[in-house]
């Protein structure tokens, strides 16, 4: 196999990128860079982008158009697939999706095909059709709207008879977010307009009817989400009375964990910080952070960025066999992205990325045409056996079917279009921020109103370098905030190919502020050393990272198609080479017990496959005959490192986590000192 490193044409450099650099024709000189280095970022108002209208505090960050950008590159290839896959597809796959008879689109239309299922997807489908402008999404995802927006009555409810019977208004908050990114990409003024007349509805209800015990109890911060999204474009005072009415009868987060179901945790722990805009309260910012820590703390002690809720977070149960749902990482990342915005806190990008690219791509096949529901750190063997009660729910939950898993079937649909609306953020001083890294073009206004474009290259998060390259028909001055990753600890930043100097106290953002020129280059190189981390709350376990990925032990897979259909197939997957590997490690340099691979040219292609990994890592290790898969097809429990071992030592390979859809990430450490256990 060829490991030499070969780069797309489109990603510059190292040397390369610098030689183009100093062959450029003359610029503005570095030394008139105002350069500026930001623990966070502070609030501020932009000119040119929908921010928070008064009293609402501003924000650091405000999310541009959905039109704003456009994907490239490996991104552009997960949401290419998407749409070719399940996601694009769902009315021909799912029962939930029938436009004909939908509760959603028919007067008096099936009460059961009315929950959250046609929202869900549709809140993903149409921000795909939009971020690809692809003709047929865009289409297709435009009748459903039409649908809903024919569904709406005389007092100004929407939706289902079965959840109007029931005032059960969850499935509503899903579907005001596809109304909302219609709205974004074409400005039919017929949402606004149907927004208020269905708010005002919501007001007019008794209070005791209003978010009462349910899901829409738990997650009534994806209503309030809405009311202020629509007060920010109309102005109507009454929004900000049902926006603090929403917020005292949705469930209580500012105090605590109201519930341990994992996908109400990711979508409502972050409730107080969005009601932090309207009251100001510090406690309220302050709950979204605690509650993270909280629940993380206590069950997320594995790599990927999830945390172990196989429907809902339990006691004892709390090793890296433990999984989470795909809808919770959808959820969980569209909850950092929000906070991301509220708080300009480069954690909170830092947790989207983790669970974007070591998580979320194994939970679903490499051609996204199938999906499982539960997702593991330790998780070798996908069939469909009775897990439980180790696996809290019973039956099929780790195959991938493109054909079930109610919610997350519908609900992934809107994980990489979000990520990729979130690439760039308008910022302070009619700036520019970039936020997430991946390929892609972002067209903005900045400065004094100028429409600038900015192309960005690179092959993050597989390697360090990230090129911006700026259009613009003339001069404009105006900051480009760039963030650095909390695990890069020496980024270098280029402008035309001379090294800038600035502050190494506070990096957590670069802030560069000048008159920007057409052509002028931006080159950020954001080192990836190895990291080695030791979870002493999971028996001293021990995980691999470089940048922002985490690695896996390679497994060789072998599918077995149970169900389905040619073109839509339910399959299984099993092992076909050894797994109980625990790794020898250099407590002392770490780092040095790894060698890095690099094949970039993978890139051009699905990057998240087994055979496709653009990095490798060589590893040794030992084999521990003693750990053993169980009945059921779980991997066994992990026990207690450093382990004994008597077995020869033997060269592993490690990829990236969201290349392996069986995995072993969560390593036991082999030691032969005092210290080391037998296992059991």
């Amino acid at each position: 196999m060829n490991l030499i490193l070969n780069f797309r044409r489109s990603c510059v450099t190292g040397i390369l990128t610098l030689l183009c650099f100093q062959s450029a024709h003359s610029k503005t000189p570095v030394s008139k860079t105002e350069v500026t280095s930001l623990a966070t970022l502070p609030p501020a108002r932009n000119k040119f982008y929908i921010g928070n209208r008064e009293p609402l505090l501003p924000t650091p960050l405000t999310k541009l158009p959905i039109s704003a950008i456009q994907p490239d590159g490996w991104l552009h290839e997960q949401l290419k697939l998407s749409a070719d896959g399940f996601t694009g597809h769902l009315p021909e796959i799912s029962q939930w999706c029938k436009f004909d008879g939908s509760g959603w689109t028919t007067p008096g239309g099936w009460g059961k095909f009315g929950w959250e299922e046609a929202p869900y997807w549709l809140k993903g489908f149409t921000d795909l059709g939009y971020v690809l402008r692809n003709p047929r999404i865009m289409a297709e995802s435009k009748k459903w709207i039409d649908g809903i927006l024919s569904s709406q009555r005389g007092n100004g409810y929407f939706g289902s008879e079965e959840n109007f019977k029931t005032l059960d208004l969850w499935p509503n908050m899903a579907a005001l977010y596809a109304l909302r990114s219609h709205f974004e990409a074409t400005g039919d003024p017929r949402i606004l307009k149907f927004m208020t007349k269905y708010f005002h509805w919501v007001a007019s209800l008794p209070r005791e009817k209003i978010l009462p015990k349910s899901w829409q109890h738990i997650r009534g911060g994806d209503q309030l989400d809405s009311i202020h999204w629509l007060y920010n474009r109309t102005g109507e005072k009454f929004l900000l009375d049902l926006a603090k009415l929403t917020h005292e009868r949705t469930a209580n987060w500012t105090d605590g964990i109201p519930s341990w179901h994992g996908v109400n945790i990711a979508q409502g722990f972050r409730e107080p910080a969005e009601f932090f805009l309207q009251s100001g309260n510090q406690t309220d910012l302050d709950a979204a952070t605690r509650n993270y820590l909280t629940v993380m703390d206590k069950y997320g002690q594995v790599p990927g960025g999830m945390f172990g809720a196989d429907e809902n977070c339990r006691e004892g149960f709390t090793g890296p066999r433990q999984a989470a749902e795909t809808c919770t990482m959808v959820e969980f990342m569209w909850s950092d992205e929000m906070l991301l915005g509220i708080t300009g806190n480069r954690a909170w990008a830092d947790r989207c990325e983790e669970i974007a690219f070591n998580s979320l791509p194994a939970s679903m096949s490499p051609d996204l045409k199938a999906l499982h529901y539960l997702t593991a750190p330790n998780q070798i063997q996908l069939d469909r056996t009775n897990k439980a009660p180790m696996i809290e729910n019973g039956g099929d939950m780790f195959s991938f079917n493109p054909h079930e898993y109610r919610c997350c079937q519908h609900n992934v649909a809107f994980g990489w279009p979000y990520f990729a609306e979130h690439l760039w953020m308008a910022a302070g001083e009619n700036g520019l921020a970039a936020t997430f890294y991946a390929p892609s073009v972002v067209k903005a206004k900045v400065g004094d109103g100028t429409e600038i474009k900015i192309t960005e290259a690179t092959v993050y998060p597989f390697d360090e370098t990230v090129t911006f390259t700026i259009e613009t028909p003339r001069d404009v001055e105006f900051p480009l905030t760039l963030r650095v990753p909390s695990w890069s600890k020496e980024p270098k930043v280029f402008i035309n190919g001379e090294a800038l100097n600035f502050s190494r106290s506070d990096e957590s953002w670069i802030q560069l502020k000048r008159a920007w020129k057409n052509d002028d280059r931006v080159q950020l190189i954001l080192p990836m050393d190895i990291r080695v981390k030791v979870w002493e709350k999971n028996k001293n376990s021990v995980s691999v990272s470089r940048g922002p990925l985490t690695y896996s032990l390679k497994i060789g897979e072998k599918q077995k198609r149970y169900g389905g259909t040619d073109k839509w197939p339910a399959f299984e997957v099993f092992p076909t080479t050894p797994w109980s590997y625990g790794l020898i490690v250099d407590e002392k340099n770490p780092a040095s017990s790894f060698e890095v691979l690099k094949r970039t040219a993978y890139i051009v292609n699905q990057p998240f496959a087994l055979d496709h990994a653009p990095v490798e890592l060589r590893a040794k290790g030992k084999m521990i005959p003693q750990w053993k898969q169980e009945a059921n097809g779980l991997v066994g429990e992990i026990q207690q490192s450093p382990v004994r071992s008597d077995e020869k030592v033997q060269n592993i390979t490690l990829i990236p986590m969201g290349c392996a859809r069986l995995r072993i990430s969560a390593f036991p450490q082999i030691g032969d000192g005092a210290d080391a256990n037998d296992w059991k």
